[in-house]
């Protein structure tokens, strides 16, 4: 399992052997069964969760009960409320297994720990922070400038695999469109 970690680290930042041990060293493996809450709204968030198996979503409620995914993460990734998680506040998301999930998770006391003993990791943390930052921008601009078949052949493109894992009524919430239009795009591209 950390072996899995340690490809993923080695494909952002080049650490020795020993680095990339101790590196894994303050991570703890940690199982989810499928809709079982990681995060819950108000939850002081103390981890950072790099997925080895399984698939989540995070999501904020509104006022009216209304659910609005924020994001899907699936193996190879990581998630958290990273706002909570860097201010040490309360959660104004919440995390949700979408399949049995196991994570390897990073404290934040461990998170800092890891950053003073291994510097290099700062760079690797930065490196993911971007390209999440990047993703989030891509988004936000499908969301405000494209119609919705438009943002549905923008996450076929980016996120192949996910289309056949996800829940119908899942997708088409974080894309914004109704379950029946879903299941016409799903129609006019040959996915059942």
């Amino acid at each position: 399992m950390t072996d899995i970690l340690k490809k993923h680290i080695q494909k952002t930042v080049d650490l020795s052997d020993a680095e990339l041990e101790k590196a894994c060293s303050f991570f703890k493996k940690q199982h989810f069964k499928k809709r079982e809450m990681i995060i819950s709204e108000n939850d002081q968030v103390d981890h950072v969760y790099f997925i080895i198996s399984g698939l989540l979503k995070l999501f904020y409620t509104d006022t009216e009960a209304k659910e609005h995914i924020i994001s899907f993460s699936m193996e190879d990734w990581w998630e958290s409320d990273y706002a909570a998680f860097y201010t040490q506040t309360k959660a104004t998301q919440s995390l949700q297994c979408l399949e049995d999930t196991l994570v390897l998770k990073l404290s934040f006391d461990n998170y800092q720990r890891l950053l003073t003993e291994i510097p290099k990791m700062t760079e690797f943390f930065l490196k993911k922070a971007i390209g999440g930052h990047i993703s989030n921008q891509r988004r936000i601009l499908s969301l405000m400038t494209m119609s919705a078949k438009e943002r549905y052949e923008q996450f076929l493109k980016y996120y192949p695999i996910l289309i056949q894992r996800l829940p119908k009524t899942a997708l088409a919430a974080y894309l914004g469109v109704s379950r029946e239009t879903l299941s016409r795009l799903y129609s006019e591209s040959g996915l059942k």
